[in-house]
């Protein structure tokens, strides 16, 4: 119950669901109140969010500070490992899909780079983890294995947890797998430093290793900098999901750890 109350509460302050209820308010003060110029001015605010919050500069010098904690894995930087982690994400199953395309937003960029780290560590094993959704047959760390298996990974090296809901849980199950064995943490670059802070708390040490790296640096054409788009919302709602993230994380942990 209190995971799906956290989930609800949490998706609520989300940019768009949070404009569109102060929208709701302005609405309501124009049309039914003689609260005129309140309702005027929720509806700007609302207004000037939504415009904001969907141009890259904007979404963008808001997600980069989240992202850059951590390089992309270099192989050559590191020692062999035994294990690649990489942590569940969205999903749905649709058994008549292309295999890949079960995974959603930001899981195929994890599977894809957890395979390339995979592939550059000579028996490993690939640990996926993640539950089954409420209305799902299949759990998320199934379909992420099923993908791995579709791009040449053999079954033999895919251990699934599928029992964890969250990044805590999450942690919890590798520290009982693996103990203190060395191993790669891959998830999306901006979910990263918070899972950190979980899997340092259970003692262990991850090699970090960024995924779906989303906040842009590198050249976009003039107007794709200053029109609003629903793609850089989305970089907003990711860098506001982390935020709250961390609070959550910084509450409910009795001794949270610091990102080195």
């Amino acid at each position: 119950m209190l995971f799906i109350l956290k989930k609800t509460f949490g998706g609520l302050l989300l940019p768009l669901p949070f404009i569109l209820v102060i929208m709701a308010v302005a609405l309501v003060l124009l049309w039914m109140t003689r609260w005129q110029k309140t309702g005027k001015v929720f509806f700007l605010l609302s207004w000037l969010l939504l415009l904001l919050l969907s141009v890259q500069p904007v979404a963008d010098s808001l997600l980069r500070p989240i992202e850059y904690g951590y390089p992309t894995y270099q192989i050559s930087a590191h020692a062999p490992v035994k294990f690649v982690v990489v942590l569940g994400g969205g999903y749905t199953y649709n058994p008549d899909w292309a295999p890949s395309s079960n995974l959603i937003s930001n899981s195929l960029p994890r599977v894809t780079e957890g395979i390339r780290i995979y592939r550059a560590n000579p028996g490993s094993k690939m640990i996926f983890t993640g539950a089954q959704a409420m209305t799902n047959p299949v759990s998320s760390a199934a379909v992420a294995g099923k993908v791995a298996q579709s791009l040449g990974v053999p079954e033999s090296d895919i251990i699934l947890l599928d029992k964890p809901k969250d990044t805590h849980q999450e942690a919890q199950e590798v520290k009982a797998l693996i103990a203190d064995q060395p191993f790669v943490l891959v998830t999306s670059a901006n979910h990263l430093p918070r899972a950190m802070v979980f899997f340092r708390q259970q003692g262990l040490h991850p090699i970090p290793a960024p995924a779906n790296q989303l906040a842009i640096d590198s050249p976009l054409n003039p107007w794709e900098r200053a029109l609003p788009q629903a793609l850089f919302l989305s970089h907003s709602e990711r860098a506001w999901y982390e935020t709250l993230g961390r609070l959550w994380q910084w509450m409910t942990l009795s001794a949270p750890a610091t990102q080195e």
